[in-house]
């Protein structure tokens, strides 16, 4: 018997499950990502689209430390060209994606929700900026410095871990 049928008298509980007579039966909660499997072509096209992504980093420059830090000087508008160029070439395919209705990946129609507005995310948006001013590098070039052998770019993956372990801890907390 489970604790919390011990104190029921034998009468009350159901003999083939041990709970109380007449109770519901419990059933597993359903999670469909045990069930479900990725095929192996996912795989390889996120691993493509990767390399793809990667070489398109390095032969832009904006990978390079120089790059990055002259943007923040205010001295060159490369970056500043590529993310507007980002900016526009998302936007444009998240219209596609609702005027055609693309499904995603798992088959699913592809929903796009705004997030609520929190004032941690201007100290997170100071906090980012200052470490992509120090390190050269956003989550995406770090692991294109790694790849391209600037083994430096190990800390700055170790620190952005770091970041991303203590945010997981301290959310609860944050406002």
């Amino acid at each position: 018997m489970s604790a919390a049928t011990d104190n029921l008298p034998n009468e009350q509980l159901d003999a083939t499950t041990d709970k109380p007579a007449g109770s519901a039966p419990l059933q597993k909660p359903t999670d469909p990502s045990k069930n479900a499997w990725t095929p192996a072509w996912v795989y390889l096209m996120v691993l493509l689209s990767g390399i793809y992504l990667g070489i398109v980093f390095v032969k832009s420059e904006v990978a390079t430390w120089q790059r990055v830090h002259k943007m923040f000087l205010f001295q060159e508008a490369h970056m500043y060209l590529i993310i507007s160029l980002a900016i526009v070439v998302a936007g444009v395919s998240m219209l596609w994606i609702k005027r055609w209705k693309i499904p995603g990946l798992d088959g699913k129609p592809v929903e796009y929700e705004p997030k609520p507005y929190k004032p941690g995310i201007i100290f997170g948006g100071i906090a980012f900026g200052a470490g992509w001013a120090l390190t050269g590098a956003c989550p995406g070039p770090i692991y294109v410095q790694i790849g391209g052998g600037e083994w430096m770019a190990l800390l700055t993956l170790a620190g952005a871990l770091a970041g991303m372990f203590c945010f997981a801890f301290l959310k609860p907390k944050l406002p």
